[in-house]
């Protein structure tokens, strides 16, 4: 190693590698960069690395559970601005039940299709019912968060059937 890049004089723990980037040309007060790198990541960033890794992987099959979790401080935030966003986001509650009216004229089904569909549309339902109840009375007022539990376990599991046919 060159002597230019060697550390003189500083003190480094056991394990760390430090180097010395000597002062650039035209700046002679100027103090030197000392940049130290750990040999190996810490355990913490080893185990987020990990987490942040299966979740990357898994993105698709997670989807439900992301809108589920940025639903929660969405409604937490628009309670604490405008508790009346709840009256303006209420007619969201009926567009499940037109997107089904309208699906069922244009595209007859029967039997497990249709079952499919308003099962679908009756999830949402609920989910649009919890986000407005959410926004007007605050994510954890009353059985709200017991509710949330629930939508997210239906949809989840619905998302995962769905996606290994």
């Amino acid at each position: 190693m060159s002597s230019r890049t060697r550390a003189r004089g500083v003190k480094s723990a056991a394990g760390v590698h430090t180097i010395h980037i000597p002062r650039q040309r035209g700046r002679r007060r100027a103090q030197p960069f000392v940049v130290v790198v750990p040999e190996q990541p810490s355990l913490t960033r080893e185990a987020l690395g990990f987490l942040g890794r299966g979740l990357w992987r898994f993105r698709g099959a997670l989807a439900p559970t992301f809108l589920a979790v940025l639903a929660w401080p969405l409604t937490a935030i628009l309670h604490a601005l405008a508790w009346w966003s709840g009256l303006l986001l209420a007619p969201l509650a009926v567009v499940p039940a037109l997107w089904l009216g309208f699906v069922h004229i244009r595209r007859p089904a029967r039997s497990i299709t249709f079952v499919w569909r308003a099962g679908l549309a009756l999830l949402a339902t609920v989910a649009f019912v919890w986000l407005v109840l959410a926004a007007g009375f605050g994510p954890l007022a009353g059985p709200l968060p017991l509710i949330w539990l629930l939508i997210w376990l239906v949809a989840q599991t619905a998302w995962l059937i769905v996606r290994s046919r």
